[in-house]
């Protein structure tokens, strides 16, 4: 007796048909690096407070983060005046951030916390909005800063 195995032709045309589908609506929706700013903005920012929080407990000078808004991009800055202080630029393309005077610079405590000890409340916005809290722990996260 004779089974077949694998997939139709028609099978695999389908396929790839519906495949072409999906990618034609689908990049639409990411064509615009406007959408995608305020997101890799905010991430970056977690990645720049914790980089500035592992400087603090390692007894680093540099244990302070600068946030900055320029025309072109957004920057941090992980221990600005000392020798090994890191930039990090995201390019703004049509985002903004407002929540806070800027520049914003945030200082850590030896246990990685805030020194100021209140949270901070900032949003990332553009084609789409990204609320982002610092909290006085020292923890980022999205959304509104818990009470």
């Amino acid at each position: 007796m004779y089974r077949p195995y694998g997939f139709t032709l028609v099978e695999l045309v389908i396929v790839l048909v519906l495949i072409g589908v999906l990618s034609a609506l689908g990049i639409g929706l990411f064509a615009t690096r406007g959408a995608f700013s305020p997101l890799v903005a905010s991430q970056q920012l977690a990645s720049a407070t914790l980089l500035a929080q592992q400087a603090a407990l390692a007894g680093h000078p540099g244990a302070t983060l600068t946030v900055a808004q320029t025309a072109e991009a957004f920057r941090f800055t992980v221990g600005a005046g000392t020798p090994g202080a890191r930039v990090f630029e995201v390019p703004r393309a049509g985002a903004s951030l407002s929540g806070a005077s800027l520049p914003l610079t945030l200082s850590f405590t030896p246990i990685g916390a805030l020194a100021s000890g209140a949270p901070v409340a900032l949003a990332f916005t553009g084609d789409s909005s990204y609320p982002v809290c610092i909290s006085g722990l020292g923890a980022v996260y999205a959304g509104a800063c818990l009470p």
